[in-house]
């Protein structure tokens, strides 16, 4: 029908792309571009509200996108045809899943770009053997299941793909989806979390194996012929995009150095090679996407061309474009179909076969591998995730009518529940135990000096590391190689975007971020390297990925692991140009809460106002003015400690400045001080004055005759002077005189009445608050410590087992190759 009229119901007329707007008596809806504007902006705000919903419950964004999908269509809002015919007229379909399926596209681009072909054909007979067995029980129980469903509700279907579809619908695991669980049950450096991304990344690759044959022998041609030229020119596709394909993108990414802009034509001529795929696939008969997902897996890995791909498309479709192909397949699901006891009876049939399928293949194959039967249970229910690549199966086989509405339904709630129950069951099933040798020097401040200092130093921009390492220079004194160890941990956001599983894969490579042997590149590991090779410095980079809301945990476990003596965090705040101070955002500020609450050793927040400049300053050239404010108690007599060590060094002058009140008061002065502690507990601080002969006046008074006896040997690079202060205004101009110094050390809790009325900063206590703000200086940077208090330690995030004697004293992730 060339012109159809239109009035004629089968073939409504196309619908115009933009309308003349409504003062021109026109309804936006009715025209296409509006329509899907309207369209893209309920999706994408209704899919991330649910996400939102889903977080506490742990669940991967894909989850709140199918649940969103689903209740935009007929099962849930869609139900009122009114809704429908406005938000969703069937006109406005053809458009919509077009667009949808571009994204798709990309985003199978993305995927492919994660895979790396290198790391599957390494992958060990363990992880293999566990893969094989996760696609082949699923796979004849799918096939068993499709008998029950040919009987009962899809009656009439073409049997060899229904087979195929069915098995393949069972047997895939989401890798994508698994990385992204794995990450925020920080169970990616773990056995397990090495074994299922190993495994899942070969059963992702047979599965689109098994999809093409699925999709070749579900033609409209009955001919078996016509499915046998389908996959061979599918085969001849994918030796043509290896053999002349790779080589150019190779070339491209050859000419794109580490450092340098990658060229836009190149972007622009990859991006378009992803399309031009897509058609052939597409005209060949086995989808438009297996040639997104060939180009993607065939770009090379290495160098910053593929990174940069990643980062140009990864928010436009995982943002904008993804969710539009979830909400067009929730079209599509009808959960009204599955109604009366049969397709109950189906529905419960196929969960039950899914998951017994995949789990008890895992479980049987890892059991034989030796692998302990709690990771054996969890590696099978990691293995039963589901995600976008069955929805992708599922649709393709109600497109081609192998699935009607009710089996369809039936997958896509099968789908959306293997995944929902993984977190939670694996959680239950599997939690490693966070167990480590009690070990002894937790403090800086110890009765034998001579002993190795652990500091866990962590940064989280490359603005830190000067500073870092001008400290860590600074802190070496004089001893011999070995006497101070320094872990650099970087701390990463874990984020919803596809590159942070390419950071993921970085991590997995040995247990350990950016400690690729082959090729490391990140500059911000580059730099902790160069510093140990250079100094006397034992130097081991490492790194956390995780959301910031549980990123104490890695911080507080790494500490204890490493039997680190001292967390050294980077404050919340930076020093903009102008002196002011700048917050980096409110997760870090809760971050520093958290590790101060729940540190198995002493902490330290490094107020950063440039010690050094902003380069590296050379061992002979380090000449630092450190100043430690002296009030007394535990966190004093740690900072005081750190000074001393300092002052070893042969570059550093260290002034320690011992406020003292007058006979009979306090340096409270009168105020009521109270202490909040990691529960949230409040209670008043007693404060020692001069005729109280308290066990913390004791310490001081003991710590300090030990501090002036090492003064007196000094030869002058250790002094100190006594200040008598009679309010708080006078402890503030002391400390204003020092305001020019490179770096003032001062205790968190010191007994004295806070120097400011009020600080957004209230965990460094009530000097530290006054030192980090602007009106103080712009010159001096600021360590506030915490001494490590087994009494306060209510939580402790890691349990000391004294027993506990399988504990390496350095993780074999460290070990240099």
């Amino acid at each position: 029908m060339a012109n159809p009229h239109p009035l004629n119901p089968t073939c409504p007329a196309p619908m115009k792309a933009t309308s003349n707007g409504a003062f021109q008596h026109e309804n936006p809806l009715d025209y296409a571009l509006p329509l899907l504007i309207i369209q893209i902006i309920l999706v994408v705000v209704f899919t991330r509200f649910l996400a939102l919903i889903c977080k506490p419950l742990r669940q991967p964004r894909v989850v709140a996108e199918v649940i969103g999908g689903i209740l935009l269509g007929p099962s849930a809002i869609g139900r009122s045809q009114k809704f429908l015919d406005t938000i969703f007229p069937k006109k406005s379909l053809t458009v919509l899943e077009t667009l949808a399926n571009i994204g798709l596209l990309f985003f199978l681009f993305l995927v492919g770009l994660e895979l790396d072909m290198r790391s599957i054909r390494k992958t060990g007979p363990k992880a293999l053997g566990i893969a094989c067995a996760g696609i082949t029980f699923p796979f004849a129980l799918g096939i068993g299941t499709s008998f029950a469903f040919r009987a009962t509700i899809s009656k009439g279907v073409d049997t060899t793909p229904f087979l195929v579809f069915m098995g393949v619908a069972l047997s895939i695991t989401a890798f994508p989806v698994l990385a992204r669980i794995l990450a925020e049950l920080k169970l990616l450096t773990t056995d397990v979390g090495r074994i299922a991304m190993s495994a899942a990344a070969v059963n992702d690759v047979a599965a689109w194996i098994l999809l093409a044959l699925a999709i070749a022998l579900s033609g409209s041609e009955t001919s078996p012929l016509i499915s046998l030229w389908v996959l061979l020119c599918g085969a001849a596709f994918i030796i043509f995009a290896v053999i002349a394909i790779k080589p150019l993108l190779g070339l491209m990414a050859k000419r794109s150095p580490e450092g340098e802009p990658v060229k836009e034509i190149y972007i622009c001529i990859t991006l378009t090679l992803v399309l031009a795929c897509s058609f052939i696939t597409d005209t060949i008969g086995i989808h438009a996407l297996f040639g997104a997902f060939v180009i993607g897996i065939v770009v090379p890995k290495d160098g910053p061309f593929a990174e940069v791909l990643t980062e140009k498309i990864e928010d436009l479709v995982t943002g904008l474009f993804l969710p539009l192909y979830f909400a067009a397949s929730g079209l599509k699901t009808n959960v009204a179909t599955i109604s009366g006891a049969t397709s109950w009876g189906l529905l419960v049939l196929v969960i039950f076969t899914a998951c017994f399928g995949k789990i008890i293949g895992t479980v049987v194959v890892s059991m034989l591998f030796k692998v302990p039967f709690r990771e054996a249970l969890a590696l099978g229910f990691l293995m039963n995730t589901k995600g976008l690549v069955e929805l992708i199966v599922l649709n393709i086989g109600k497109d081609r009518k192998v699935l009607n509405d009710q089996s369809f339904a039936i997958c896509v709630l099968m789908a959306l529940f293997t995944t929902f129950i993984t977190t939670p069951i694996v959680m239950a099933v599997y939690k490693p135990a966070r167990r480590g040798a009690p070990y002894k020097h937790k403090t800086i401040q110890r009765k034998v000096h001579d002993t190795e200092l652990r500091v866990l130093a962590c940064f989280h921009s490359t603005r830190n590391i000067p500073t870092l390492i001008n400290l860590i220079e600074s802190s070496r004194g004089t001893r011999k190689k070995g006497k101070l160890c320094i872990y650099a941990m970087h701390l990463m956001e874990l984020s919803e975007r596809p590159s942070a599983i390419t950071m993921v894969h970085k991590a997995r490579k040995n247990g350990l971020p950016f400690w690729n042997k082959k090729q490391n590149e990140d500059h911000k590991v580059i730099a902790f390297q160069a510093y140990g090779q250079l100094s006397s410095v034992n130097v081991r980079p490492m790194t956390a990925i995780s959301a910031f809301s549980n990123i104490h945990e890695d911080i507080c476990t790494s500490a204890h692991q490493k039997r680190a003596a001292l967390i050294l965090l980077p404050f919340h705040k930076h020093q903009r140009f102008d002196g002011t101070m700048e917050s980096l955002g409110h997760a870090f500020h809760i971050m520093n809460g958290l590790v101060l609450s729940h540190a198995p050793c002493s902490v330290g927040i490094l107020v950063d106002r440039g010690l050094g400049g902003t380069s590296q300053v050379q061992a002979s050239d380090v000449s630092y003015n450190v100043v430690v404010a002296f009030f007394g108690g535990r966190d004093d007599r740690e900072a005081l400690a750190y000074g001393m060590r300092m002052a070893e060094h042969p570059g550093i002058l260290l002034t320690v400045v011992k406020f003292v009140a007058p006979v009979g008061r306090t340096l409270a002065f009168g105020a009521k001080l109270v202490g909040v502690t990691a529960n949230k507990d409040r209670k008043v601080i007693k404060v020692a004055d001069g005729n109280n002969d308290s066990e913390d006046k004791q310490e001081d008074d003991q710590f300090w005759y030990e501090f002036v006896s090492v003064s007196a040997k000094s030869e002058g690079s250790l002094v100190y002077e006594e200040k008598l202060v009679e309010s708080k205004e006078d402890v503030v101009t002391v400390l204003g005189e020092k305001n020019r110094s490179n770096l003032i050390l001062v205790g968190r809790m010191p007994p004295v009445a806070p120097l400011v009325e009020r600080s957004d900063c209230p965990e460094l206590g009530p000097v530290g608050s006054y030192l980090a703000s602007s009106e103080f200086s712009t010159h001096a940077s600021v360590i506030v410590f915490q001494q490590y208090d087994p009494s306060t330690d209510i939580y402790p995030l890691v349990m000391e087992v004294s027993d506990f004697s399988n504990m390496p004293d350095i993780s074999v992730h460290d070990i240099e190759s």
